[in-house]
């Protein structure tokens, strides 16, 4: 069966920023946070202090990945640049979004630059509480579907064909949670494709919880999401995780099988569980039938991310600062 790994990060620089301060690498795939925390944020063998395309690479290779999308946060820190240059480089194996702080001054000229310039048809927001800008921005808490900076981002975006916006909200916990922002930007941005990473942080035990969200978006065609890090989130490592089935089965309730787009998350999820285990376990369950498995590991983000007109922005951008 054909893949797409819907949600990964390269790391070519460890560079992580959130409310724990900054990421400094240790070796071995180790980092810490200025405030202490200690994380093993890349699996043995696939990096020390990095984890870069052709290491990547090789990972898809032993585990039969076509293509991958590459996505930001702030865990491992932007890694904008490179993931230009790795598209840029391997345009047939990888897309990938921006990701850009919209309270930094200049932050429209880096988003025009990004879209105009490097020819960027994905943004990503990594707002989360947890791990993203309301971990830094926190005493400035702000939505997606009201706050005027951002809007003038998507007054922008909204001019390109084939763009998707990946966001990152954290779960019901922290004030970065807004299912509901979601539904009202789709709404307003119809030609912008909109997923929602992690499937909304869900929690097998509160299923209702999980229901209640999903059903905001239930037939906005312009919603999709991906079910990455669900087995982090669930704290699950047996496979081939029994909540996480629960969960995936809802949203196919409700979304249905052609909104879900598979992804891992990796490297950091890759530490927790195996890859392999986390690439082949909707292939140990029946959630889905044969067509319908198809499009969620591979058809769906071929659609959203691997567009025509997204390809082709890249394929024919050039950056005008290194000429």
């Amino acid at each position: 069966m054909k893949k797409i790994e819907g949600h990964l990060h390269l790391v070519r620089s460890i560079a992580g920023f959130n409310g724990k301060g900054r990421m400094t690498p240790l070796g071995d795939g180790r980092t810490i946070w200025d405030d202490g925390t200690a994380i093993k944020l890349i699996p043995d063998g696939w990096g020390d202090d990095d984890f870069t395309a052709e290491s990547a690479m090789n990972v898809m290779k032993e585990n039969g990945i076509e293509k991958a999308v590459l996505l930001q946060g702030s865990l491992n820190g932007y890694q904008n640049y490179y993931s230009y240059q790795v598209v840029k480089k391997y345009p047939d194996k990888f897309v990938a979004a921006f990701s850009v702080d919209p309270f930094t001054e200049f932050y429209m000229q880096i988003v025009k630059r990004h879209v105009e310039d490097l020819g960027f048809r994905s943004i990503k927001f990594e707002i989360s509480q947890g791990g993203g800008m309301h971990g830094y921005h926190y005493t400035t808490p702000f939505r997606l579907d009201t706050d005027p900076r951002i809007g003038r981002i998507f007054h922008f975006l909204s001019d390109y064909p084939g763009f998707s916006v990946a966001v990152d909200y954290g779960d019901y916990t922290q004030f970065s949670h807004q299912p509901e922002a979601i539904a009202n930007l789709a709404k307003t941005y119809p030609k912008l494709n909109f997923v929602v990473c992690h499937l909304s942080f869900p929690n097998a035990d509160h299923s209702d919880r999980l229901k209640a969200e999903l059903n905001q978006w239930a037939g906005i065609d312009n919603i999709y999401t991906d079910i990455s890090a669900i087995q982090d989130i669930e704290g699950e490592t047996e496979f081939p995780f029994p909540r996480c089935q629960k969960d995936v089965k809802i949203a196919k309730d409700i979304l249905g099988a052609g909104h879900i787009i598979w992804g891992t998350d990796s490297p950091w999820s890759a530490t927790f569980n195996s890859y392999k285990n986390l690439s082949t376990w909707l292939e140990a369950t029946d959630i889905f039938d044969k067509k319908e498995l198809e499009d969620v590991m591979y058809n769906n983000a071929n659609k959203v991310y691997f567009n025509e007109a997204a390809i082709q922005a890249m394929k024919d951008a050039d950056d005008p600062a290194l000429k």
